[in-house]
């Protein structure tokens, strides 16, 4: 398949124009009525707080011998 310079040119267009539309609203600010949406607790980064607390104890008590999480104790998980 041999294009010429002036296909080339346009396919490059049309690739960039794609991209354009593709992309983020610029300026998009979360509106009030939304904010209600986001604040709920499936939205958080750590989910179940009794669960993330079971796993920082899990990690702090395997990784106490090397310094972990800042947690002493032997790897046994008794503080």
């Amino acid at each position: 398949m041999n294009m010429t310079v002036i296909q080339k040119i346009l396919y490059a267009l049309l690739c960039l124009i794609t991209l354009g539309l593709s992309g983020c609203s610029i300026g998009e600010t979360v509106q009030p009525w939304d904010k209600a949406i986001l604040a709920r607790p499936e939205m958080t980064y750590e989910g179940d707080p009794l669960d993330t607390k079971y796993v920082e104890h899990i990690y702090s008590s395997k990784e106490a011998a090397s310094g972990g999480a800042g947690v002493g104790g032997g790897g046994c998980g008794c503080n």
